[in-house]
C-alpha cells in the first residue's frame, strides 16, 4: 500500500473543492476568504493599539486602583478589616462577611 504524500493531499483536495463548487466559484470563494482575512487582521491590530493605549495611559492602573476603593469601601461599610489582604482575599472576606449576615 502506497501513502499518500502532501502534494497528493492537495491535489484531492483541490479535486475534490472543484467538483463540490464548481470551477466559476472558487475565485469568488478566494475573494472572500481574502477579505475574511483582511478583516481579522485590522481587528486583532486595532485591538492590540487599544491595548498598547490603555496600559500607556494608565488607564488599566486607573480601573484597578478604582476597583480596589470600592473593595475597601465596601469592607470599611461591613467592618471587615482591609488592610494588608489582596484584592482576592479582601473579596473573599467580604463574602463571608455577608454570608454571616444574610444567616
Amino acid at each position: 500500500m502506497a501513502f499518500i504524500n502532501g502534494l497528493e493531499w492537495v491535489i484531492i483536495i483541490l479535486v475534490i473543492v472543484v467538483i463540490f463548487f464548481g470551477a466559476k466559484k472558487i475565485p469568488e470563494l478566494a475573494r472572500s476568504m481574502g477579505k475574511a482575512t483582511s478583516e481579522f487582521q485590522k481587528a486583532r491590530i486595532e485591538a492590540k493599539k487599544t491595548l498598547e493605549n490603555d496600559s500607556a495611559d494608565g488607564k488599566i492602573g486607573q480601573q484597578n486602583s478604582v476597583d480596589r476603593e470600592k473593595l475597601e469601601s465596601i469592607a470599611e461599610t461591613l467592618g471587615v478589616d482591609y488592610s494588608n489582604k489582596n484584592d482576592q482575599d479582601l473579596k473573599n472576606a467580604i463574602d463571608e462577611k455577608l454570608k454571616k449576615q444574610d444567616s
